[in-house]
């Protein structure tokens, strides 16, 4: 037995081992101290900025989800000191290897002191903590900027105060790394040894998890600094992000932006991708004018309220006959077959996320390969094909309802760059229950229906989260039946819990959405709902779907004024073709409006988004010429010459008009 012990021992000196464990454990304490001790000090010197509506218990808040992300942050200065010292101090005996754990330690503080210093005149000039602009700092006038920081932010003061502010923490880390640290217990038989040495190996594994998703032992919980933003104030949700947090963000933003590189066409084709669009004789040198358009028959009496849905993971393949035995889309079926609703089936994402899509819908333009939530020009002012602008001009008040972070993909600041008066996230109503992505759907429209007025006409977007993995819902909760879903799968896959636990979801979200409608309905009697997906291809019973199962969502307009026949039989879109339609269905006789898009109203019978196109029959791959047949047969195929003139015109349009605004020329 003890052969065995002295072989063990032999791979690793865990004495060796333990004592440096124990020094990194400090270094973890009391970086992640430090993190803590910034952002307090960031909210006390910054306090001018926070909203009146701020309490304790959004400070609170923020300190603790703020505690979280730390761990992440520290976390990963230690696994550098974790490499360099107690690993290798494992296998080589060297003394001086503890040195360098305290230098390692010295240089993060030092550098955290600094951009703490750093990081106070940066949000009073963006507002942000750190942000892509960053990059740009060596593209300015560096010697002007150099000068507006020595006088306008007080920087000789800033650096000495950052390097007393190190110099004091260095003092302390040196003792704190100094005090006691204890011996391994050893035990007179070698299976004890063994055994609190594999405990000690699995706490460390565990630990390892623990930090790696900020306070949280799943993804599903998981925090970082794309759902940081939980509380209702700007300052707050900075605060959330230490400077290792805020520095990553701008990193991948930038990185992000930089790749937006757009699509390869040529500009010189430019006014007749306009001229297809437009479908009249323009001559123009403004891209905005090939997009207006004037409402052709109108709406006398206009819908009070008007709530958009944007529905996470809504595919349309849940509403088609053979899927019918799984009952999870009951409640979309129910609002269908009602006779003041109309429902498409030939419909398309604007792209393969839900930012994608979101985007789609507020801006009116097509995928072209480049992040508009990132460019500056979105935040210059508001497209013209915007839909919340175009609304308002009606008389709405525009607002955006999300069931996640404001902080996720700058949806907060996007929304409201594009012309929507107000933005609520969930750190702005209370939630009882959701994961990483945001509250459950309940407590989404909950809120809606609570706090939405009847004062005056409003114009309400809602977009949802709680069809997306990681899947957290209490569904047996909620009324779940796993056994009438189970019956409608192929006799292979009714003991998959995890496929039947998705649908169950799915099932969830169709269930408040229907709950919603009927609720809002009651209460809102002279309002119009329109429904869709954000996007498809998450979830499919079939390996290898059709493409139409694949990528097709619902879109279906319901309430007050429409009927069977609002919407000609055989039409197809995508997101693009949203605001064209609403405003035709809404808007008076003469309505001056711009869209990329044409109204489902008028037979437009053709929709495509960032890789395929739909018509009523067939679906194909937008790059290439495949093409698979769908719906009711015997319909013709679209001519290859108009689908390649679709796409392009769309792409084109699109990408110019974000890329160098209104003007055809540059």
């Amino acid at each position: 037995m003890r052969g065995k012990e002295g072989d063990i021992i032999k791979l690793i000196n865990w004495e060796t081992f333990f004592i440096n464990l124990q020094q990194d454990v400090k270094l973890f304490i009391f970086i992640l101290g430090v993190f803590c001790l910034f952002r307090v000090g960031f909210i006390a010197v910054m306090h001018s900025f926070l909203s009146e509506a701020v309490t304790m218990e959004d400070i609170a808040a923020a300190l603790y989800y703020g505690c979280r992300i730390s761990l992440k942050s520290a976390g990963l200065m230690v696994l550098v000191t974790f490499g360099f010292c107690t690993l290798l101090n494992v296998l080589v005996r060297w003394t001086k290897l503890s040195s360098i754990r305290f230098y390692l330690g010295a240089v993060y503080v030092t550098v955290l002191s600094f951009l703490f210093q750093a990081r106070i005149p940066y949000y009073q000039e963006f507002h942000m903590a750190f942000n892509q602009l960053l990059f740009n700092t060596l593209n300015d006038d560096v010697t002007a900027l150099f000068q507006t920081v020595v006088k306008q932010y007080n920087l000789p003061v800033r650096l000495l105060s950052a390097t007393v502010t190190a110099f004091l923490l260095c003092k302390v880390l040196k003792r704190w790394l100094a005090s006691k640290t204890y011996s391994l217990p050893r035990f007179p038989h070698w299976y004890q040894n063994v055994a609190v040495r594999v405990a000690l190996l699995v706490t460390i594994y565990y630990l390892a998890i623990f930090v790696r998703f900020g306070g949280s032992m799943t993804y599903a919980y998981n925090i970082d600094w794309e759902n940081s933003g939980i509380t209702k104030d700007q300052l707050l949700n900075e605060a959330i992000l230490d400077d290792v947090q805020a520095l990553y963000r701008a990193y991948v933003l930038h990185e992000r932006v930089r790749s937006s590189t757009g699509l390869d066409m040529d500009p010189g084709r430019l006014a007749d991708y306009g001229g297809y669009v437009s479908e009249r004789p323009v001559s123009s040198a403004n891209v905005d004018d090939y997009l207006r358009k004037q409402v052709t028959t109108g709406a006398a009496a206009p819908p009070r309220q008007v709530f958009l849905i944007i529905a996470e993971s809504y595919a349309n393949w849940p509403l088609l006959p053979q899927y019918k035995d799984l009952n999870i889309a009951n409640g979309l079926k129910g609002i269908i077959a009602k006779d003041n609703a109309v429902y498409v089936p030939n419909f398309l994402p604007n792209g393969m996320s839900t930012i994608s899509g979101v985007m789609g819908v507020i801006t009116g333009l097509a995928e072209a390969n480049l992040y508009l939530n990132y460019l500056p020009e979105s935040y210059k002012e508001p497209y013209s094909t915007a839909l919340a602008p175009q609304m308002k001009r009606l008389g709405y008040t525009a607002d955006f309802w999300y069931a996640g972070p404001s902080s996720w993909e700058k949806v907060k600041d996007f929304a409201l760059a594009q012309g929507f008066d107000a933005f609520y996230g969930m750190g702005d109503f209370d939630s009882q229950a959701g994961n990483v992505w945001g509250c459950d759907d309940y407590y989404l429209y909950q809120a809606v229906l609570g706090r939405v007025r009847d004062d005056r006409p409003g114009f309400h977007v809602i977009l949802t989260v709680s069809n997306h993995s990681p899947y957290t819902v209490d569904l047996k909760k909620e009324g779940f039946d796993e056994a009438v879903v189970a019956a409608g799968l192929p006799e292979k896959l009714r003991d998959d819990k995890e496929l039947i636990k998705k649908l169950g979801h799915f099932w969830y979200a169709d269930k408040m959405l229907a709950q919603f409608v009927e609720a809002a309905r009651r209460q809102y009697p002279d309002s119009l709902f329109v429904i869709m997906g954000d996007h498809a291809d998450r979830l499919n019973i079939e390996t290898n779907p059709p493409l139409y199962e694949r990528y097709a969502i619902p879109f279906v307009v319901y309430g007050k004024g429409i009927s069977k026949e609002s919407l000609p039989e055989n039409v197809a879109g995508s997101h693009i073709n949203v605001t064209p339609t609403l405003l035709e269905l809404i808007a008076p006789q003469g309505f001056e409006y711009y869209s990329l898009g044409h109204s489902l109203t008028k037979g437009n019978n053709f929709g495509m988004n960032y890789g395929f196109w739909i018509t009523p029959g067939h679906i194909g791959n937008a790059d290439n010429d495949y093409t698979e047949v769908h719906g009711a047969p015997g319909l013709a195929p679209p001519d290859r010459d108009k689908i390649r003139q679709e796409i392009d015109s769309m792409r084109a349009i699109s990408w110019w008009r974000i890329k160098y605004g209104k003007s055809l020329k540059i």
